[in-house]
């Protein structure tokens, strides 16, 4: 019996191991740059402070083939940076054999948060990082540059959509492109100009009572782009901010609510306030900016149906978008 025990232990201990040895993390650094405004990349980004910037990166590893190449994930975080719930559709990733990369655009700047002040690390900032990123992994000998998604939640979900903004992408950069776009709960109340995007797949998901970023901008924005992008949107019921957190619903009383903000986006990059029509190009403009259109006091939390749901979506779309030749 003993004998029975011992060798049960060793085959799951070696089972075990060849389990975490099928990965490798690498930590992966670039410079970016710190703009404040869209219009700061597309009318003048050489002129930028620059700033490095880094991430993990997780590579599946075959050991009878070094030099293989891997479909990657790009993950961007919210602004309360990387949380349990986004790290599980990683490992979700992961298991699926993608390579996957967190990106930490706070962390390179220090910083562990912006709800309630988000001017410290601009939307904008974080589109140029993942650009950036997407231009190193690209020469990584183990990276398939031309299978390459990105993915976000909230802050991270805006990153997502808005990278696939064709005067914004293209004054970073003509030569790489995302496959596809998986924007989660992102702030959706920028009504563009130019609705010249990305024909890479978009998709957003959405919490039908979200009072943090609405769906309904969301809706509406997709209603206005589908015409001529691949976009759509799912808007789970009854379902809140951070919906595939198992968290239960709590008040953030700090965080911005945008239920009654729609901000226009002009071609040239810059988001006018409301009823000024004034660009918001500094913090402190930003300030004045929102105080036309948000209140402090928001919703977020779990709900476990949408959790499924929105895990088991985005398998599909990965697999769907980054290795179209797998069928479901």
């Amino acid at each position: 019996m003993k004998t029975s025990v011992v060798i049960f232990v060793l085959l799951f201990s070696i089972s075990t191991f060849s389990v975490h040895s099928q990965i490798k993390k690498e930590k992966i650094s670039f410079e970016s740059a710190n703009p404040f405004s869209f219009s700061d990349v597309i009318l003048d980004l050489e002129n930028q402070e620059k700033q490095e910037v880094y991430g993990q990166l997780t590579l599946p590893v075959d050991s009878l083939n070094s030099t293989k190449k891997y479909a990657l994930i790009i993950g961007v975080a919210g602004s309360l940076g990387w949380k349990k719930h986004h790290l599980d559709y990683m490992e979700m990733y992961q298991k699926e054999g993608y390579a996957t990369f967190e990106l930490n655009s706070f962390k390179s700047r220090g910083i562990t948060s912006t709800v309630g002040s988000q001017d410290q690390v601009t939307t904008a900032a974080i589109i140029l990082d993942a650009y950036r990123a997407l231009e190193k992994l690209s020469g990584h000998p183990n990276i398939d540059p031309k299978k390459v998604s990105i993915t976000g939640w909230s802050l991270g979900g805006g990153v997502s959509l808005f990278s696939g903004w064709l005067p914004l992408k293209n004054a970073i950069t003509k030569e790489y492109t995302f496959a596809s776009h998986l924007a989660f709960y992102p702030p959706c109340f920028i009504n563009p100009e130019n609705t010249d995007f990305t024909q890479a797949p978009i998709h957003i998901l959405a919490g039908e009572i979200d009072n943090w970023t609405p769906a309904e901008p969301c809706r509406l924005l997709v209603d206005k782009l589908k015409e001529k992008t691949n976009i759509n949107i799912t808007i789970y019921t009854n379902a809140h901010h951070g919906f595939d957190s198992e968290l239960p619903v709590k008040r953030n009383e700090k965080g911005y609510s945008f239920e009654d903000c729609m901000f226009t986006l002009t071609k040239d990059g810059d988001v006018l306030m409301n009823y000024l029509q004034l660009p918001i190009s500094n913090a402190i403009l930003q300030k004045l900016g929102l105080l036309f259109c948000v209140e402090r006091g928001v919703d977020l939390g779990g709900n476990p149906d949408a959790r499924t749901q929105a895990m088991a979506f985005s398998k599909s779309f990965m697999k769907k978008t980054l290795t179209p030749n797998i069928r479901e």
